[in-house]
């Protein structure tokens, strides 16, 4: 059985920082790209950043590009993301999530579709 568990929400202020933390367990974990989602209230859920599966290649929604930052220890079967500078329209359920297959393309990361399996979310809160 996968299961994804999210770690690292809250509530900051704006221009805040938080690191949200994802452990995956039941596959190898090494063997996927991951990706982060969020989803605010009456939005559909969007990409925010993916990375390889020996995070040598990351790729980012434009907004957040220079103060997200996702890296992977696969060791420890944990994907991360740093927010830095965040905003209120960073305000979301955060999600992670883990590709169906080995391989996917860059252009083709940010598809929901392209993940098989997801954790249960975290809520981001940034303040004004």
């Amino acid at each position: 059985q996968v299961q994804l568990v999210e770690s690292g929400g809250g509530l900051v202020q704006a221009g805040g920082s938080l690191r949200l933390s994802c452990v995956v367990s039941g596959r190898t974990f090494s063997n996927y790209p991951m990706g982060w989602f969020r989803q605010a209230p009456g939005k559909e859920r969007e990409f925010v950043a993916g990375i390889n599966w020996s995070g040598s290649r990351t790729y980012y929604k434009d907004s957040v590009k220079g103060r997200f930052t996702i890296d992977r220890d696969n060791a420890k079967n944990t994907v991360y993301l740093q927010m830095n500078s965040l905003n209120p329209e960073d305000t979301a359920v955060y999600y992670c999530a883990t590709a169906s297959r080995a391989f996917i393309t860059i252009p083709t990361m940010p598809r929901v579709d392209e993940y098989e399996y997801w954790g249960q979310g975290t809520q981001v809160t940034v303040s004004s």
